[in-house]
């Protein structure tokens, strides 16, 4: 029964996963024409003072709360030292969901104080993923193909900020990038567990010739 419910819970979290991911890409149809989802990043269609910025704000605060509660369901399979950093990284994907990024138009007012606690939560995210898939992919069987998708995740949290840096007038595609890797990792991370729990209920068949 516990198992069963266990198994419940996953699917839920999947479809929190979706729901965000859904938010954040009609984010973009909210927006003021002077957006373009190539060179504006996710922050920014959650930015201060832009009227439909609550949606992506929404998919912010789903995401987080969709791996805190993963972090919570996976905590006989995930290391200790794995949940704390990988649900480090759902609490400070709902403090980005809180605090709002200065907006790309120049004549709006902001908060400086929100928006630097904007870019403080968004940078320690991503040092928080790195560092929890890293631990988890160190965790692993050297046979677990998941290995492979552990190593792309963590060079994707390393490089595409740097990329960023060079690249301004990419910094949408590279940051949603980023994201869709980040949704991947956690839904293979939520749905091959699950498809183990499934195979350790399944009662055996017994040949009766046996």
């Amino acid at each position: 029964m516990k198992q069963t419910v266990d198994l419940r819970f996953r699917w839920a979290i999947a479809g929190l996963l979706l729901t965000s991911l859904l938010a954040l890409l009609l984010a973009t149809t909210q927006m003021p024409a002077s957006y373009v989802w190539l060179r504006h990043t996710t922050s920014e269609s959650g930015a201060q003072g832009i009227a439909g910025a609550w949606l992506a704000r929404l998919g912010f605060l789903l995401f987080g709360l969709a791996v805190l509660w993963q972090t919570a369901v996976l905590h006989k399979i995930w290391p200790m030292p794995v949940r704390f950093f990988l649900g480090a990284f759902g609490v400070f994907l709902t403090a980005v969901a809180a605090f709002s990024a200065r907006p790309w138009l120049p004549n709006l007012p902001y908060d400086p104080v929100e928006d630097w606690l904007h870019s403080f939560a968004a940078t320690a995210m991503g040092f928080a993923f790195a560092l929890g898939v890293g631990l988890r992919w160190w965790a692993r069987s050297w046979e677990d193909k998941r290995r492979i998708l552990d190593l792309t995740a963590v060079a994707a949290a390393v490089i595409i900020p740097l990329s960023m840096s060079f690249l301004p007038a990419w910094d949408g595609l590279l940051q949603r990038a980023m994201f869709a890797i980040a949704y991947l990792w956690y839904g293979f991370e939520l749905l091959a567990d699950q498809a183990k729990i499934r195979e350790e209920t399944t009662p055996a068949v017994v040949d009766p010739h046996e």
